[in-house]
């Protein structure tokens, strides 16, 4: 039988052009450097994110935990770097560890515990929410800027003195590297089994829990990877800016293809949904509405795109039936 093309697998590239086309034509010089670096600039650290939590939606799981995870992480780092004076080596270190062990220790609850991963994680994000707030006493902790002595940190993981956006090298490098081990190793295939059928994928043999516990540990490394980004662009660390930030992350997951019953998805889909964050957010602001206004838009994309998804495995269902 001829397999039909699925043509919603074209809808978030088609999103992202009619973006680009709508902002040029109703936005003030939406084309610019300035925006195009905003553009990028947004897209760093939640594309970390969205790409680490796509392995655990993927398995049928959520991670709630993304935005507090990064942020304490984050702030941990800048508290290392400001008031401990270590090295800046070891405080990206320290970043990323924490950031790890948080997402371990999801793990461990959704797998071992068998917590319900809303649950677990949502536990983790308050946990994390509060414990980088009590460590830095509530205070914003801030990285080196350009032109300091650890100034190496911001060329290195943002931006060349010569303007060269090197934030997205890394993160073109990391996506190569997730790609392939999603679609090309036993780590990808196991995740896409899990997400299609726990049971069967335990009667084939497959050991459940310390492979989901290493997604979820995966997801949490991805996160520090994003506190880094983070601060390498923003350089100031808000304790209260970590809430939240998980649902930019799990949106541009959802808006690039990924099933939230699992099962499916795809990096490629996952980059295109964060690119559509980021274009959206500067978009509006060319136009001159405030950050509500994405909000609010986000909100009708992800609504948008869950109801295609049900409409796709409806529609799965009823050609097996057939």
């Amino acid at each position: 039988m001829e397999k039909r093309f699925d043509f919603t697998k074209l809808l978030a590239p088609l999103v992202l052009v009619l973006l680009y086309i709508v902002f040029s034509i109703f936005g003030t010089n939406f084309f610019s450097t300035d925006y195009l670096v905003n553009i990028l600039d947004g897209s760093y650290y939640i594309g970390f994110m969205a790409i680490g939590v796509t392995f655990v939606i993927i398995t049928g799981g959520i991670d709630l935990s993304l935005g507090t995870n990064m942020m304490c992480a984050a702030l941990l780092g800048g508290m290392a770097y400001t008031v401990w004076g270590w090295p800046m080596g070891w405080c990206l270190i320290l970043v990323i560890l924490v950031s790890t062990i948080m997402g371990l220790l999801n793990g461990i609850m959704v797998s071992y515990l068998n917590l319900p991963p809303f649950i677990a994680t949502l536990g983790m994000m308050m946990m994390g929410m509060g414990f980088g707030a009590i460590v830095t006493k509530v205070q914003t902790m801030r990285y080196p800027t350009f032109g300091t002595e650890a100034g190496w940190f911001k060329n290195v993981f943002y931006k060349t003195s010569s303007g060269l956006p090197l934030g997205a090298f890394w993160l073109a490098g990391f996506f190569i590297i997730a790609y392939i081990l999603l679609n090309k190793t036993k780590f990808g295939r196991y995740t896409f089994a899990i997400g299609s059928n726990k049971e069967a994928a335990r009667l084939s043999g497959i050991r459940i829990r310390p492979w989901l516990t290493a997604v979820y540990t995966f997801s949490g490394f991805c996160c520090g990877l994003a506190g880094v980004m983070y601060a390498a662009v923003y350089t100031s660390i808000i304790p209260s800016t970590g809430n939240g930030q998980e649902l930019l992350g799990i949106a541009g997951v959802v808006i690039g293809g990924t099933s939230m019953s699992g099962g499916t998805g795809t990096l490629v889909g996952t980059i295109i949904g964060v690119f559509i964050m980021s274009v959206l957010k500067q978009g509006l602001m060319s136009m001159g509405l405030q950050s509500h206004w994405q909000t609010f838009f986000t909100g009708v994309v992800v609504i948008g795109a869950v109801l295609l998804d049900q409409y796709r495995i409806s529609r799965g269902s009823q050609v097996k039936k057939s």
